[in-house]
């Protein structure tokens, strides 16, 4: 049986930034798709759920904290929905790939994994490069268009196309993915 890894990049988030009101129209309009591949995930043995999220620059901070400060922060709404399952893999990043410095690429290779679905956020920032990372280690990647948000409509039609075309990553719907 192949076992796919279901990657949430980036949702713990206080939206706090500059950029966080185009970013917060994104993610409503994919937070309802995201829960429903979640739940779908949940319930299936050959689907790996691994979290991914940016520490913010504390590099003390636990998941926990991760989970409280978004929480708190100007949009819970788009938090409670997907916060983690207390069983699932918790890796935090500093940079912009879910690879990047993190033990991913070993967490995958080890349970066998072969392809990673990618969802969360910024479409044309962290989720781009953690596909770019996927695709050079050799995982198979798709993406669900409507289970990841951006800033720039614009840059996220580019950027879905892109990762369809350079890295033959299959680009579906979150109902499609599992």
């Amino acid at each position: 049986m192949s076992i796919r890894a279901l990657i949430v990049v980036d949702m713990l988030n206080p939206y706090d930034h500059k950029d966080a009101d185009r970013l917060t129209a994104g993610v409503e309009q994919m937070i309802e798709p995201l829960r429903s591949l979640l739940d779908a995930a949940s319930r299936r043995d050959d689907v790996r759920m691994l979290y991914v999220n940016d520490n913010h620059g504390d590099f003390a901070a636990s998941r926990d904290d991760l989970v409280t400060r978004a929480l708190a922060g100007r949009r819970p709404d788009l938090v409670e929905p997907v916060v983690p399952p207390d069983d699932c893999a918790f890796l935090p990043k500093v940079r912009h790939s879910a690879f990047y410095g993190t033990p991913l690429e070993y967490l995958l290779t080890a349970a066998g994994i072969d392809e990673v679905v990618i969802t969360g956020q910024v479409t044309e920032q962290c989720v781009l490069y953690s596909a770019l990372d996927a695709y050079v280690r050799d995982f198979r990647v798709t993406v669900p268009r409507d289970a990841v948000a951006h800033i720039h409509p614009d840059l996220r039609d580019a950027t879905l196309r892109m990762m369809e075309l350079n890295m033959s990553a299959n680009i579906t719907t979150a109902a499609a993915c599992l």
